[in-house]
């Protein structure tokens, strides 16, 4: 980021605050929800707001603020990338760069659920609503779903994300839902990732809310993938997760969900923008050649 941008964004931040709804409202709408390849390719951000900084084995990976927006910004620049996810300070900060004219915007909803803390499972909604992702003219909103069933702070989650998918649905726009079964082990909260946890996820996920009209699934790879998207009829993005050092085999493992016939595409994160080898660019275009 060149030093006169950054003090552009500081200085709208500090002077001129009505400055992001107003680039909101000039912001150029995507012409669709799709790339040229007929999918969704996203570059997932939210992950600071959870307290989630750490990419591959660096730590703080995601909490030099700058360092993030450039290589969002990279992402977002190659082709075949039509979109992004983000809470409202990247999206914003985003806007302030001019980075957003044509791209699909989906807003991160609940953030409420702070990585290692002892309400994690009550994921309260701190982040986006319904109607601020419709009045600053953004295409979605992202929920977390996680179902612990030892945890009473599931319904209230579960709650919640069937109000926002019934709110965004009235809106006309998309509901991500990002389903998991989870359990403490350890005092840490870990997602079981088998088909039969992903099938159980999905199943819950798909039924909430007034109507599945607008609702759509973030979903990981897991063996028997088959069987997890056939639990439902919603489309269905993959999502990256960590970042793995034998990026081939995470390529191959994308490529062959991409052939399920309800999958539409890919919302990644880490595993593009901090990659092993640094290189941005080349593991964007890798990702969309899928």
């Amino acid at each position: 980021m060149l030093d006169e941008q950054f003090r552009a964004i500081v200085d709208a931040r500090m002077r001129q605050p009505q400055a992001v709804a107003e680039r909101a409202a000039a912001r150029v709408r995507p012409a669709s929800m799709f790339n040229e390849h007929g999918r969704l390719m996203i570059i997932a951000a939210d992950h600071p707001a959870r307290g989630a900084l750490r990419a591959g084995d660096r730590p703080t990976a995601m909490g030099n603020r700058v360092d993030l927006l450039d290589r969002i910004a990279l992402a977002l620049s190659r082709p075949g990338v039509n979109g992004v996810l983000g809470t409202a300070d990247i999206i914003e900060d985003l806007l302030l760069m001019g980075a957003l004219d044509g791209k699909v915007v989906i807003g991160s909803m609940n953030r409420g659920g702070l990585a290692g803390t002892v309400f994690e499972i009550d994921d309260r909604f701190t982040g986006y609503t319904a109607e601020v992702i419709a009045a600053m003219g953004y295409e979605g909103g992202k929920m977390l779903m996680r179902i612990d069933p030892g945890d009473p702070g599931t319904v209230a989650t579960m709650q919640a994300c069937s109000q926002a998918v019934t709110g965004l649905a009235e809106q006309r726009l998309m509901a991500m839902i990002e389903p998991f079964i989870s359990h403490r082990v350890d005092g840490r909260v870990r997602n079981e990732l088998t088909a039969d946890a992903m099938v159980r996820a999905v199943s819950v996920a798909a039924g909430i809310g007034a109507t599945s009209a607008y609702s759509w699934l973030k979903i990981p790879v897991v063996e028997e993938m088959e069987r997890v998207v056939a639990a439902s009829t919603l489309p269905a993005l993959i999502l990256g997760g960590e970042v793995s050092a034998d990026q081939d085999a995470t390529f191959d493992s994308w490529r062959k969900a991409l052939a399920l016939p309800t999958v539409c595409g890919l919302v990644v994160g880490r595993a593009l923008l901090y990659p092993p080898d640094d290189d941005v660019a080349a593991a964007v275009d890798t990702a969309v050649s899928l």
